[in-house]
């Protein structure tokens, strides 16, 4: 069945849509040792998708470092927390690996962030922002991206938690690892549509009576 695309996915369309949820498991890591294990792991995975999240600030000039890390495979999502163990050494090689590719969005912002905990050479890291367009999407966001290709709603109602809480709650740990295994599929989804060209782009009507 061919797959029908939108250049903008309707904002007003997500509401309808059913809430997409991380299926698989979820580790939170609190010491370096098990960091160490969890980086060993990730890196013998083909394909890992990557985010991170920061206390919010609400104040001029308040500043938070990254709080938490997110690498995911298809079933597991390590939950890296920074606020508790900083950026060791590991994880530093997680992030100047190049054998394995990291999928991400926005990856400027995160690399951005996590360089003000520690100085690293990126490694391979792939934006969605820098693909989508290659199929006709305009939208830069995840959930507008995830929405148009599976038809599913990431909700985004724990982005301004605390995420420096001394235990993460059950709707945080999903939340994150969502938005990190989101990626992954995503890239899987853009890469088998762009080989097998079996979609159809739908344009925005605003965009059809433009002349």
């Amino acid at each position: 069945m061919t797959t029908i695309l939108h250049d903008k996915f309707d904002k007003h369309s997500l509401s309808q849509l059913p809430k997409a949820i991380f299926p698989g498991k979820i580790v939170v890591i609190l010491n370096e040792i098990d960091a160490k294990k969890a980086v060993d792991y990730l890196l013998s995975c083909d394909l890992l998708g990557f985010d991170t999240e920061t206390k919010p600030v609400f104040k001029k000039g308040q500043y938070r470092k990254v709080a938490l890390m997110q690498v995911s495979t298809r079933e597991i999502c390590f939950l890296f927390r920074l606020n508790l163990i900083g950026l060791p050494d590991c994880l530093i090689r997680l992030l100047e690996d190049t054998t394995v590719p990291k999928v991400g969005l926005s990856l400027n912002d995160d690399m951005m962030m996590l360089r003000k905990r520690s100085e690293f050479q990126k490694g391979t890291f792939i934006d969605l922002q820098s693909v989508v367009g290659s199929l006709g999407i305009e939208d830069m966001s995840l959930q507008k991206i995830y929405a148009n290709l599976f038809q599913e709603r990431i909700t985004k109602r724990e982005q301004l938690s605390n995420w420096e809480a001394d235990i993460l709650t059950e709707k945080q740990k999903q939340y994150a690892a969502t938005d990190a295994w989101a990626c992954v599929m995503i890239y899987e989804r853009l890469r088998e549509l762009k080989k097998t060209k079996d979609f159809k782009l739908v344009k925005t009507i605003e965009e059809e009576e433009t002349d």
